[in-house]
């Protein structure tokens, strides 16, 4: 039997970002879907972790940005995000593993910012003439 927890933690009220199922009981080979939404205006990317048991580390499963989906490398064969960044997007567990995929998933609301393409000027200071 696999065990797939959700962790929420103690959240202030007008924090509006809800994962569901809390808990899933599922045997190998199983699938899951796992549901992630908010409401919070110019988030626009929901990204979904793994917190395997007895790690302390959480690592970055897959992103919904807008209705653009990216996945690590890592979590491909056996994951995978959909819907949208904007309000609502799912992580599927695909084909469960035993050990591997019992875990605690996290999903997580952001505003994205790209710096790469941030609008940018410089000026040089300079009295002297080249």
């Amino acid at each position: 039997m696999i065990r797939v927890l959700i962790h929420l933690a103690a959240l202030p009220l007008w924090v509006t970002v809800h994962q569901t199922p809390i808990a899933v009981l599922k045997g190998s080979k199983d699938n899951v879907q796992l549901t992630c939404n908010h409401t919070i205006q110019n988030y626009n990317m929901i990204l979904w972790y793994q917190q395997s048991t007895g790690d302390t580390a959480m690592n970055l499963i897959g992103y919904a940005y807008t209705t653009s989906i990216t996945m690590e490398k890592s979590f491909e064969k056996h994951f995978n995000v959909s819907g949208d960044g904007l309000k609502e997007a799912y992580l599927h567990l695909l084909s469960l593993r035993a050990a591997e995929d019992s875990a605690v998933y996290y999903c997580a609301a952001s505003q994205h910012s790209d710096v790469e393409n941030l609008l940018s000027s410089t000026k040089t200071l300079s009295d002297r003439k080249l």
